[in-house]
């Protein structure tokens, strides 16, 4: 079973995997969205990490460490950051983290990386106002961006049916880079949001 949901918040995230378990679906990877296997519910302590590595040999190593102290990792790669673990019947220890502030890092990491993907987009931006992908033109006379001819002289359903024809090229070629500042300013969503959450489960650690 496929399930499209998005969290910036990992213990919600963590509670949310540990209901579907107890529902019978059992997380089996997560990669835009998640992938369950249906089986016997089942009460059991899901945790998430963010970790990315720059080699294959440290990330297995990370998975290494977290086995062999009762934690089974479950979905994640080196490059993914978001790792899922999966407690095992032989460990005693319910979290992955020792303390609340190792637990509040992984947001901390995260926001990082977000706002580091964000500002990746920024040479790619210029790049293309430099080069007269981005007309800002567009916005003022978006009638430029139709090349039909004798499009704006039709009447009645010529006109329309030409016109709705049209006008997804005409998005994509007026608008197309929009897609760059938009995500910038996801990644950059995501980078506040997640360092609002990190100060937040600091706290916890003094209150």
């Amino acid at each position: 079973m496929f399930k499209f949901k998005f969290f910036l918040d990992f213990d919600k995230e963590e509670k949310w995997l540990e209901d579907m378990a107890r529902n019978g679906y059992h997380l089996n990877k997560a990669s835009f969205g998640y992938h369950f296997l249906e089986g016997e519910p089942e009460e059991t302590t899901i945790k998430i990490d963010y970790r990315r590595f720059k080699y294959k040999e440290d990330f297995l190593d990370y998975c290494s460490l977290f086995e062999d102290s009762g934690w089974k990792h479950i979905s994640g790669t080196k490059n993914s950051g978001i790792q899922y673990f999966k407690k095992d019947t032989n460990t005693e220890e319910d979290d992955i983290f020792s303390d609340y502030h190792s637990k509040a890092a992984r947001y901390k990491r995260y926001s990082s990386m977000s706002f580091q993907l964000a500002i990746s987009y920024l040479p790619l931006l210029v790049v293309f106002y430099l080069t007269d992908i981005i007309d800002f033109n567009a916005f003022v006379n978006p009638k430029e961006l139709y090349y039909t001819p004798g499009l704006w002289d039709k009447t009645g359903t010529s006109f329309w049916f030409s016109f709705l024809f049209e006008t997804p090229f005409a998005l994509m070629r007026g608008f197309a880079w929009s897609f760059i500042p938009l995500t910038m300013l996801l990644y950059l969503f995501f980078s506040i949001k997640s360092n609002r959450l990190y100060v937040q489960k600091s706290d916890k650690e003094f209150s």
